[in-house]
C-alpha cells in the first residue's frame, strides 16, 4: 500500500507542474483514481492519502465495492460503457456518469434516480477521433441530445468526455482535446442559463499534460496509482 501513497504523490506533483505549465490552478483539475479491477483494500489505502473520486467501469465489481466502502465518503464515478438494462443501479449507486452516448440511457438514468438523492451529475460521451471501435456520439449529434438531456429531471447535464486516439506526439495529443474545449464553449454559449455545464473529462497517463493544457476538469489515471491492472481469468 506504500506504493499506492508515493504514486497518488507522484500523480499529483505531475497535474501540478502541468497545471503551472497551462497558467491554471491545481483547484480546477480533479483527479479521478480510475479503480477496475482493484481490491477494495487498495481503495480504502488511496482514500488515506485524500482520494475522495473513484471511476469504475464494470458494474457488478463496482457495487461489491461500493457496499464494502460504504464508510468512507467516496465520490464513484461510473466512466464504462452503460447497457439500458443496467442503468438502475447506476442511477441508485454513483454520484456521476460519464460515458452517457443515448437519450435512451439519459432517460433512464432520470426516471431510475431515488428523489431523496442529488441529482446524477453526468457527461456526454464524445467519439472526438471518430473511431469504429469507440463508445460515443459524433461531434455534430451533441447540440441535440444536449439539448434534450438538459430538459431530463434527477441528472445534471455537467459537460463531456472523451478518449481520443492515442499518439506519442503532444502537439497531436492537444488536437483532440482543443476541439473538446470548443464543443464545450459552444454548449455553454448555446445554454447560458446552465452554469453547471463546467466540465471536461479527459485525459490519462499518457496525455494528461495536453489535456490539462486544453482545459481538462477531471483527468482518469489509473495504472500510474495502482499499478498494472489483474484481470481474473
Amino acid at each position: 500500500m506504500t506504493n499506492i501513497a508515493n504514486n497518488l504523490e507522484i500523480v499529483r506533483s505531475q497535474i501540478n507542474v502541468a497545471c503551472q505549465n497551462a497558467q491554471r490552478s491545481t483547484e480546477t483539475v480533479t483527479l479521478l483514481a480510475v479503480s477496475k479491477t482493484r481490491p477494495a483494500d487498495e481503495l480504502r489505502a488511496a482514500y488515506t492519502q485524500g482520494q475522495l473520486d473513484f471511476g469504475e467501469n464494470y458494474l457488478q465489481e463496482s457495487l461489491e465495492k461500493i457496499e464494502q466502502l460504504q464508510d468512507l465518503e467516496i465520490c464513484w464515478h461510473f466512466i464504462g460503457p452503460i447497457q439500458s438494462n443496467k442503468t438502475r443501479p447506476i442511477a441508485e449507486s454513483f454520484n456521476w456518469v460519464h460515458s452517457v452516448d443515448r437519450l435512451k440511457v439519459a432517460q433512464r438514468l432520470s426516471a431510475q434516480r431515488p428523489d431523496q438523492l442529488p441529482p446524477l451529475n453526468i457527461c456526454l460521451q464524445i467519439n472526438i477521433s471518430g473511431e469504429e471501435s469507440k463508445s460515443g456520439i459524433l461531434p455534430e449529434q451533441l447540440p441535440e441530445l444536449a439539448s434534450q438531456v438538459l430538459q431530463l429531471p434527477n441528472i445534471q447535464l455537467r459537460g463531456l468526455m472523451a478518449i481520443p486516439a492515442s499518439s506519442e506526439d503532444p502537439q497531436q495529443q492537444r488536437r483532440p482535446f482543443a476541439r473538446m474545449r470548443e464543443l464545450l464553449q459552444q454548449l455553454q454559449l448555446n445554454h447560458p442559463d446552465h452554469s453547471e455545464l463546467d466540465t471536461l473529462s479527459m485525459g490519462m497517463s499518457g496525455d494528461m499534460d495536453a489535456a490539462i493544457a486544453e482545459g481538462a476538469s477531471i483527468v482518469r489515471i489509473g495504472t500510474a496509482i495502482f499499478g498494472a491492472r489483474v484481470y481474473s481469468k
